[in-house]
């Protein structure tokens, strides 16, 4: 007789992100305010900087019927469901998933850029917030716009908490917000629109980030992979628990200056 637990399935494994509509802390409601605010530019061009499944892009073409998208990322699974995505809502003749990294890209300009917590995909800089700006402003039409989700400390933190967090974490790897903004405005921006995530967005969030598996290691305790799963489960919930608080992030919707 086969001993299949020895030799588990894919399908034994844990689903992926599937609580997770936006892979960030947005809530419904500051969505659709965005997506308002943003449609409102009527922008012919949308381009989303590590757009993962690219769910605000699409939600902003749905509201602008003759804008066409752009979705650079380098996980080719995000960017497959978000081909799915756009196909299931009629979008697959307006929007590209193209999986390639955004580094000196010359994918633009474009009316719109999204980069939701993704500077990192703009430049191997670190912190990468500066340059990432001066690239967001290269990427951007006159007159467009660009949504900036950037992470920034709500305060400084220390150091046992930073030992606590992500490996290698340091009080440089952030600003505060207003230095955040200053940085903006030097690289050629104007602030529009300033809001930051709310508690109740991080606590979402990061739940259904690891909604998926946490029920999954419940019902596979004895599972091969169980160990390693457990162990990196606890280790994000004590990190978030240590962050929770300390780390923002701002929705930042910019508007480039000319001339």
């Amino acid at each position: 007789m086969t001993d299949t637990a020895a030799t588990p399935s894919t399908d034994d494994l844990p689903p992926r992100l599937t609580r997770l509509v936006f892979h960030g802390p947005l809530s419904e409601a500051r969505a659709a305010a965005l997506v308002r605010r943003l449609a409102d530019t009527r922008p012919g061009s949308v381009l989303d900087i590590g757009c993962g499944w690219g769910e605000l892009m699409l939600r902003v073409l749905e509201a602008v019927p003759d804008a066409r998208g752009l979705g650079l990322d380098v996980n080719a699974e995000d960017l497959a469901r978000g081909r799915r995505n756009s196909a299931a809502r009629d979008l697959a003749d307006r929007v590209e998933f193209v999986e390639e990294s955004a580094v000196g890209t010359r994918r633009g300009p474009a009316d719109l850029v999204l980069c939701l917590g993704a500077t990192q995909a703009l430049t191997k800089a670190e912190p990468p917030t500066a340059e990432a700006l001066r690239e967001l402003r290269r990427l951007v039409t006159d007159g467009g716009r660009v949504l900036l989700g950037e992470g920034f400390w709500e305060r400084t933190p220390t150091e046992p908490e930073l030992a606590r967090m992500w490996p290698g974490a340091s009080a440089d790897d952030h600003y505060d917000l207003a230095t955040l903004l200053d940085l903006a405005v030097e690289a050629g921006f104007r602030p529009e629109w300033t809001e930051t995530a709310s508690p109740a967005e991080w606590e979402e969030f990061e739940s259904a980030y690891q909604a998926d598996t946490e029920v999954w290691l419940a019902t596979h305790p004895d599972h091969p992979s169980a160990p390693e799963t457990r162990d990196r489960l606890n280790r994000h919930r004590a990190q978030w628990l240590t962050y929770r608080g300390v780390l923002g992030l701002a929705y930042l919707t910019l508007v480039p200056v000319t001339g």
